[in-house]
């Protein structure tokens, strides 16, 4: 019998807690998390935004890339339901993923002191 690893466990309720709190006020909305996703990568890239690393940024870009792709590991026209299942779980984990890594993203952003460039004479 397949056990659920805790780590899944977590990824799904943070997608629950994120799904679920989006309606309170304050919280960012999906819009907001996809404006910050650009940002986001290139704050990973750069080395400022240390939470998110390359490999785990690589995981995203590999999961994205695997549900765009025509090619598919186990094919829906000869195994149906089960071949659709991988990619359901695939677009799962990404969504998850995504709204963790832009929740998180946004909290450490909101947390950075802002710069002044000019000071008013």
């Amino acid at each position: 019998m397949a056990t659920i690893s805790p780590r899944r466990i977590a990824a799904f309720h943070a997608l629950w807690r994120v799904m679920s709190q989006r309606r309170r006020p304050g919280a960012p909305g999906i819009g907001d998390r996809l404006r910050s996703l650009p940002r986001m990568i290139i704050s990973a890239l750069s080395g400022r935004y240390p939470q998110l690393s390359r490999g785990r940024l690589g995981l995203l870009v590999l999961a994205l890339a695997y549900l765009v792709s025509p090619v598919d590991l186990l094919p829906e026209a000869f195994l149906a339901l089960l071949g659709i299942g991988d990619d359901v779980i695939v677009a799962l984990w990404l969504g998850g993923a995504v709204l963790v890594e832009t929740d998180r993203f946004l909290e450490w952003e909101r947390g950075r002191p802002t710069a002044i460039d000019d000071m008013p004479a």
